[in-house]
């Protein structure tokens, strides 16, 4: 595979369940590598663009360097069905800024289903925290399972949620095959240079091409709350 063009970006999406710590993390990469890479960040919200104000309010980037998509609809329609709207804010933020190197991707808040199409980013992280549960890793599903990085988040909170992070990791492991799980704080430096490692070498995968997106696969049939308070259950399919 060639070397990207020059104004192509390599794409990461953040996936995982609300409230796990997507922003946050998002905020630590920029903020931790700002200064030797090139970022930029598109976030989706269904209503609102608040993740995309609150960081700005970080001030972990040039304010213009984030943009937010309203997708409208079921978090994941926009990063799997119909990532229309997601790929012209990617390819706008390219263009605007070119060169970048990487450009973030953040779901709106899901759940354990939720997996990125190929089309739009070049690798995935899936992130669950501590406060949702020991137990959350080894319930699997396409994200959990797939994703090129599982990060299990704010392993800090662990002795007050009684939750024993070593074995959520070793369950992670167990249900990820061998792909990389990282344990994650943002107030442990040791946590947060991994994470930065993991994204400088993978950013160097994706621009010399030896990397290739991997579709992590269906999602699995799900309800949400729509506007009028009714469930509505669906499936994604082609």
């Amino acid at each position: 595979m060639p070397d990207m063009p020059e104004t192509r970006s390599f794409r990461l999406g953040v996936a995982g369940p609300v409230g796990t710590g997507k922003s946050s993390l998002i905020a630590t990469i920029c903020r931790e590598l700002a200064d030797e890479l090139r970022l930029g960040v598109i976030t989706n919200d269904i209503y609102t663009d608040e993740d995309a104000r609150l960081l700005r309010a970080a001030g972990v980037l040039d304010p213009d360097r984030i943009r937010a998509v309203e997708t409208g609809a079921c978090p994941h329609t926009a990063i799997r069905d119909d990532v229309t709207p997601n790929l012209i804010a990617v390819e706008d933020l390219e263009r605007d800024f070119a060169p970048l190197d990487v450009v973030l991707v953040e779901s709106g808040g899901d759940n354990l289903t939720a997996t990125f199409s190929p089309a739009l980013v070049d690798a995935q992280i899936f992130v669950l925290d501590v406060a949702g549960g020991g137990d959350v890793a080894r319930k699997g599903g396409p994200g959990i399972a797939r994703a090129d990085l599982l990060v299990v988040n704010k392993t800090d909170l662990a002795p007050y949620v009684e939750v024993d992070v070593d074995q959520m990791v070793k369950d992670a492991e167990a249900a990820r095959d061998g792909k990389p799980v990282l344990a994650l704080s943002r107030k442990d430096p040791a946590s947060v240079t991994r994470l930065k490692d993991w994204v400088r070498n993978m950013t160097n995968h994706v621009r010399t091409g030896d990397h290739t997106p991997v579709d992590p696969g269906p999602m699995a049939p799900h309800s949400h709350v729509g506007e009028d308070g009714s469930v509505i259950t669906h499936v994604h399919t082609h």
